[in-house]
């Protein structure tokens, strides 16, 4: 693995001084990959067993109306890092790199210069290049960022279930042979050799899990032996049939199969919420950690997902596409400094994972940098009932089976609203309108109802509020400039150049 930094002296170490770690919380960010928002107990889920996450969110706060701007793991890590949309960040597969300039106002970046102590492990996710770039070769993905962090157990690409093959973490193969539990300990070495200094820290933990190929820890097996799961209501060929054509073209509709007929079902899920389980375990163990340290007090903890999963649900495996099964996805945050009065709160409000790192820095007392798209989610821990966004945008930029199966969305209140921009000359753009509130499950397409016409007209309003910011803002490169057309809905399709890609 490459260990080439590209920030330069900004990577060095802390460029200012600090108060002592007691007078500033440590942050400890646990991420999955590929979780759906509803596969924690805490989110009504009464068939998969979470017990650590259950109690962090009801010694915690958890956000209910969650989404990931970008529901594709490359994507979504690099928007998470720096608070800002796809368009703006430039980095998604068979897009390109994120650039050291924009890594450089990350989140564990602008910490660690505000001299907290920095920790990485599990996937990165994405490469950071010196400059953006478009290249798509193997070797890119070693350019992970090591000297930018204080400390480093992650790994470039998807690494691997088997923690022997995963270079920074292969110390702990022995005793933990698979690298959810494996990432678990880790963790635990980071919080034990943080508590020893004098600088509060930020450790990131990435997990592999549930992420394909379904590889679950052994340790597991008999969680879910004999488990019978329910179908979701939109299970299956009945869950697509509204669905516009550009939607059943993507590899999330090819690769169906492997959720039907029901037995598949049945042994994916239950394959699925062993993986689950076996962080869940982890998160328990750091936990532990941090009581045993005595750093849990003055620790705040982050559980999210970079997005969720479909799980058959619309016919669909996989996630990227804009329905809440993929684009929505857990987040709990436990800050122990709230008042017992908070403790178990939900909030209704829109968040988003471009706020992610905007929280991180105003946490720590870090100014929040003007590039960030995201807001700090402090507000909502205070008032949970407040409102943050009025909308967000929902961004599936990435053919990588095709690109008819692109699409730029918005959400706002209790509608979603979906432009499919492709046209061609037998296909013309669809739009779709869900009234999330009636139709949880995404059922029923409303843009045609008159009922609905005015919040049709709405929502295409909010949707071009969001594409203006698009056009104002998107890098120029890595594939990008392209959707400043194509998302242009009031474009007439025939002048659009599907064909430059």
């Amino acid at each position: 693995m490459t260990r080439r930094g590209f920030l330069g002296a900004a990577a060095a170490g802390p460029l200012t001084s600090a108060p002592r770690a007691a007078q500033r919380p440590n942050i400890v960010f646990l991420l999955t990959d590929d979780h759906s928002f509803r596969a924690l107990g805490s989110m009504g889920n009464s068939h998969i067993q979470t017990p650590n996450l259950d109690r962090l969110s009801a010694e915690g706060q958890t956000f209910d109306r969650h989404y990931v701007n970008t529901a594709i793991c490359m994507a979504s890590r690099a928007t998470i890092m720096t608070g800002m949309y796809e368009y703006k960040t430039g980095c998604n597969f068979t897009h390109g790199s994120l650039s050291a300039d924009r890594f450089r106002r990350s989140y564990p970046v602008l910490l660690r210069e505000a001299g907290y102590r920095t920790g990485f492990a599990g996937k990165f996710g994405f490469p950071v290049t010196p400059e953006m770039t478009r290249d798509s070769r193997d070797h890119l993905w070693e350019r992970m960022p090591v000297k930018e962090f204080d400390w480093w157990r992650g790994w470039a690409g998807q690494g691997s279930y088997r923690t022997a093959e995963n270079e920074y973490l292969a110390k702990f193969a022995k005793q933990y042979p698979h690298s959810t539990r494996a990432l678990g300990a880790a963790a635990q070495e980071f919080i034990r050799e943080s508590a020893q200094g004098d600088r509060p820290f930020c450790l990131s933990i990435s997990f592999k899990a549930p992420h394909k190929p379904m590889t679950p820890d052994p340790e597991f097996a008999h969680v879910y032996e004999g488990v019978r799961f329910p179908l979701p209501p939109n299970y299956g060929p009945a869950g697509a049939g509204h669905l516009p054509k550009q939607a059943l073209t993507s590899r999330e509709y090819h690769d169906r199969f492997e959720w039907y007929p029901e037995r598949t079902y049945q042994k994916s899920l239950r394959t699925y919420y062993q993986q689950i389980y076996g962080v869940d375990h982890a998160v328990g163990k750091i936990r532990e950690e941090l009581e045993a340290q005595g750093v849990a007090d003055n620790t705040v903890v982050i559980f999210t997902s970079d997005n969720g999963f479909f799980c058959g649900s619309h016919f669909f495996q996989g996630k990227a596409l804009p329905y809440e099964e993929s684009a929505r996805a857990p987040l709990i945050i436990h800050d122990p400094r709230q008042p017992a009065a908070r403790r178990g709160a939900r909030c209704a409000s829109l968040t988003g994972s471009i706020d992610l790192a905007p929280t991180m820095l105003a946490l720590a007392g870090v100014e929040v940098p003007e590039n960030m798209d995201g807001r700090s989610l402090t507000g909502l821990m205070e008032r949970p009932t407040a409102e943050l966004h009025e909308s967000l945008a929902l961004i599936q930029f990435w053919p990588w089976f095709s690109h008819h199966s692109e699409a730029f969305s918005v959400v706002s209140g209790r509608y979603k609203y979906i432009y499919w921009f492709y046209a061609g000359e037998t296909w013309t753009p669809a739009e779709e309108l869900y009234d999330l509130e009636r139709d949880p499950y995404e059922m029923r397409n409303v843009i045609a109802s008159p009922e609905y016409r005015e919040a049709a007209e709405r929502m295409r309003a909010v949707y071009d509020r969001h594409h203006s910011h698009l056009r104002a803002h998107c890098v120029d490169g890595n594939g990008y400039p392209r959707y400043i057309e194509w998302a242009d809905r009031n474009l007439d399709p025939r002048r659009k150049n599907f064909r430059a890609r």
